[in-house]
């Protein structure tokens, strides 16, 4: 049986109070949720506060993105040596937002996965398409693209037993739109069954997250699926109570 994962993915939300709010929130219900793994991923400057509270909890801590670039005269970006420093376990790596709006190419994401596993972080890689591509039907042809890149690299099915993979329907992020159960697992058991084609040993351990606007309503029917391993959580992670309550989900369908 796979762990579930439920990771807060922030994005460029909060301020210094609220941080240490939602932290501390978080923090305080952690003693509740029993088998779930439980990750945020707070914006860059407020790493050190997860750094701070989070010390001595369950609760693992990354960022949203990582340089794909060890050190060096790369104005705005944040290695992952440094990530390290602060004690993170997670990057996540790939996000339809990066993708988009900073032209973040497959060739990109790849490196930037390498470094990651490099530096004994975890990625979470985020594959999905977006309406217009699941409307002309390519939304397996776009998911393998994603996907295709990480198992091309030279570490090849290998790459992927070191990390997390999170489905995201661009379609469904932020819009309030989600994708039923159905469609959700159905993509789900294709990305699995594309790296078992590789190694079946290393698809059956790989956890496969839903990054399309899961909520406390919808959270339970979602990881009831059997190829769903927990969330990759927007919105909804901004709220310790919401947040919470995805957690309890994640425990109740193991």
């Amino acid at each position: 049986m796979r762990q579930p994962l439920i990771a807060g993915n922030w994005k460029m939300n909060g301020s210094k109070a609220a941080t240490v709010e939602l932290l501390n929130g978080i923090k305080a219900g952690i003693g509740d949720i029993g088998t779930s793994e439980v990750a945020v991923c707070p914006p860059f400057p407020y790493l050190y506060l997860a750094e701070e509270i989070l010390s001595g909890t369950a609760i693992r801590y990354g960022s949203q993105d990582c340089s794909r670039e060890e050190e060096g005269a790369f104005t705005g970006q944040v290695s992952a040596t440094m990530l390290r420093d602060f004690g993170c376990t997670y990057a996540i790596i790939g996000h339809s937002e990066r993708r988009l709006f900073n032209a973040e190419t497959n060739a990109v994401i790849a490196r930037k996965y390498q470094m990651v596993v490099a530096h004994g972080l975890t990625p979470i890689l985020c594959v999905g398409e977006t309406l217009e591509e699941r409307e002309q039907g390519k939304t397996e042809e776009v998911v393998a693209r994603h996907l295709d890149a990480v198992l091309d690299l030279p570490e090849g099915v290998a790459a992927l037993a070191k990390g997390v993979v999170a489905y995201e329907p661009v379609w469904a992020i932020g819009t309030g739109v989600t994708a039923t159960p159905e469609q959700a697992q159905e993509v789900h058991a294709f990305l699995r069954q594309r790296v078992a084609k590789k190694s079946a040993e290393i698809a059956a351990k790989l956890r496969i997250l839903y990054g399309g606007s899961m909520k406390p309503g919808n959270a339970l029917e979602l990881m009831a699926q059997a190829d769903i391993d927990g969330g990759l959580i927007g919105g909804a992670a901004l709220k310790a109570a919401d947040f919470l309550a995805i957690c309890k989900a994640g425990d109740a369908n193991v």
